[in-house]
């Protein structure tokens, strides 16, 4: 394979870099590099504020969402297009995090299951970064099981042809920032589980809506709970049938393990150079065998991300959905980030203990990851499910038994029975 540029790429590439190096907030470069993963404290400035502006000024300029359509707000561009974006932003992509899910999960769903007027209104705010949207999917009684969710969707008894919603959403993340979501219900309990629910879309500050972030062991409170108390969503604000629901979540639940597992840092270039100045007792950590084998795995891993991603994107501009080989990513990818951040502490032997960033060695962003990366593991699905869905899906396994198939969803036990 040739991974060089062709003239035309080449001609973009340098297109790219001269954008950036002109409008790019040069002045956070170094505080974007050397933040934590998950963190994006800055002296100074707000970075809620610093990365709105960053994306509508890309937005403006045309560099938005590059693989959206124009008229929803991106540019067309190719996959190849995107990755080289993506290489010459550098430390400044760390910028569009609050919208990864917007752009990421949300958008490709309000893309495919929407009117051609409410893509045209929601998807170019969204590309701008000018409304930020969530996803309200997970639910306390469900764990991993999304299609096991209770939040319920009524149509209002006025006949209006609008629905009542009641019940509660937990770990959405940005849902304390977000203008905008995505929301699945159950709309009928009397068929079986994957059959009975609908998707919605609404604003996040309808009435009724109640959102209360959770404190994390990192001291952020990036994840939320969400409740609903006859919240009025309007019959147009439906995504897909009713009852079409589970089929609408894969098409989010698709592009949400593509987005994670494609564009989740797994650490491994902060390591490297962590190993390339930290002294162990034989001397520097990157000249020990044992550290220099770590490497080595974790090299290999990374490098089959990054290319599994980019087959992904390849798929994407054949008009395909993404599949359920997008799962290998994520699964990959969580584990990994989790193994390093566990090594990097490992070298830094007391010192890891310190997660000032003031003091700490890297500047504490191995602590944060550590902290921060059970999270990825569950996060998108868990590596259980995930685990099922390739031997499933991609290798053709039998199925796991399923003692609720094909039972109503009213009918299922919800304790066990003396």
């Amino acid at each position: 394979m040739n991974f060089d540029d062709t003239p035309a790429e080449a001609t973009f590439r340098a297109e790219v870099r001269a954008w950036i190096d002109a409008n790019a907030p040069m002045e956070l470069k170094a505080d974007l590099e050397s933040a934590g993963f998950g963190s994006l404290e800055m002296k100074g400035v707000d970075a809620m504020s610093v990365s709105k502006a960053w994306q509508k000024k890309k937005a403006d300029a045309g560099w938005a969402c590059l693989h959206w359509p124009t008229e929803y707000g991106g540019r067309g561009a190719t996959p190849i297009e995107r990755v080289i974006w993506g290489q010459e932003e550098g430390p400044f992509g760390a910028l569009g995090g609050v919208f990864i899910i917007g752009h990421g999960m949300c958008g490709p769903t309000v893309m495919a299951f929407a009117s051609e007027d409410q893509k045209r209104r929601y998807l170019p705010p969204l590309a701008a970064g000018e409304e930020i949207w969530c996803q309200l999917f997970s639910e306390p009684a469900g764990g991993s099981d999304l299609a096991g969710l209770r939040t319920r969707a009524e149509p209002a008894p006025d006949g209006s042809g609008d629905w009542i919603i009641n019940g509660q959403k937990i770990w959405t993340s940005g849902a304390h920032y977000s203008d905008m979501a995505i929301l699945v219900t159950r709309t009928d309990a009397t068929v079986p589980k994957h059959k009975g629910l609908t998707m919605f879309f609404l604003s996040m500050k309808t009435p009724g809506i109640e959102i209360r972030p959770i404190k994390q062991a990192n001291g952020q409170s990036g994840f939320n709970e969400v409740y609903f108390t006859d919240v009025r969503i309007p019959g147009d604000q439906r995504l897909g049938a009713v009852g079409d629901g589970w089929k609408v979540s894969l098409t989010t639940l698709m592009n949400e393990r593509l987005s994670i597992g494609s564009g989740m840092s797994t650490g491994f270039p902060e390591l490297f150079e962590l190993c390339s100045r930290i002294e162990t007792e034989n001397g520097l950590a990157v000249d020990d065998p044992a550290v220099r084998s770590k490497l080595a795995t974790w090299a290999v891993r990374t490098t089959g991300l990054k290319y599994t991603g980019f087959r992904a994107l390849s798929a994407l501009s054949r008009g395909e959905t993404p599949g359920p080989e997008n799962s290998i990513g994520k699964l990959v990818a969580g584990p990994t980030m989790q193994e390093i951040a566990m090594f990097a502490e490992d070298l830094q032997a007391q010192a890891g203990i310190i997660s000032d960033p003031e003091i700490a060695t890297a500047n504490g962003r191995f602590q944060a990851m550590l902290l921060r990366s059970p999270a990825t593991r569950v996060e998108g699905g868990t590596d259980e499910i995930l685990r099922n869905i390739i031997a499933e899906r991609v290798l053709g396994l039998p199925a796991d038994i399923r003692v609720d198939k094909d039972v109503p969803f009213n009918q299922i036990p919800t304790s066990a029975r003396a």
